[in-house]
C-alpha cells in the first residue's frame, strides 16, 4: 500500500487542473476556513477530504449559495449524527435557493415577453415609416 502523502495528496496546481479554478482562489477559500491544506514549507498538500470539500463548495457557489452558508453546512459534517443535521440543513437552504431561482426565473419570462413585444412593435414602426418613405 503506498504512502498516504503520495497516494491521496495533490498539490495546488494538480487540485487547479482538476477542479478547474485557480491558485487564489484556493488559498481565499483557506483562509475562509473552507479548506484546511496541509503545509509542506510553502507547499500546500491537498487531502481526499479537501477534494471533497472543494466539490461540495463548487456546488453550493453554482446554485447561488453564501460562502457562509457554505462553510456552515461543512462544519456540520463533523455533528456525528450521520450526516443527518448536514443534510436537513441543506435541503432546507436548497429548497429556498430553487424558490428564488424559479421567480427569478419568472421574473426574467416576464422581461423578455415585454422586451419581444417591443420589438415587434418597433418592427411595425419600421416598416410603416419605410412605407411611407416609399410612397
Amino acid at each position: 500500500m503506498a504512502p498516504m502523502s503520495e497516494e491521496t495528496l495533490m498539490t495546488i496546481r494538480e487540485m487547479c487542473d482538476q477542479f478547474d479554478v485557480t491558485p487564489r482562489t484556493l488559498r481565499f477559500y483557506e483562509q475562509k476556513e473552507l479548506l484546511f491544506p496541509r503545509r509542506d514549507g510553502q507547499k500546500r498538500l491537498f487531502s481526499r477530504r479537501d477534494r471533497a470539500r472543494l466539490k461540495l463548495i463548487l456546488r453550493g457557489k453554482r446554485f447561488g449559495f453564501s460562502l457562509e452558508e457554505i462553510r456552515q453546512l461543512l462544519d456540520l459534517y463533523d455533528m456525528g449524527d450521520e450526516q443527518h443535521t448536514q443534510i436537513a440543513r441543506t435541503y432546507e437552504i436548497a429548497q429556498a435557493r430553487l424558490e428564488d431561482l424559479q421567480r427569478q426565473r419568472d421574473e426574467l419570462d416576464g422581461a423578455i415577453d415585454d422586451l419581444k413585444e417591443q420589438l415587434a412593435w418597433g418592427e411595425r414602426m419600421l416598416a410603416q415609416l419605410q412605407t411611407k418613405r416609399a410612397g
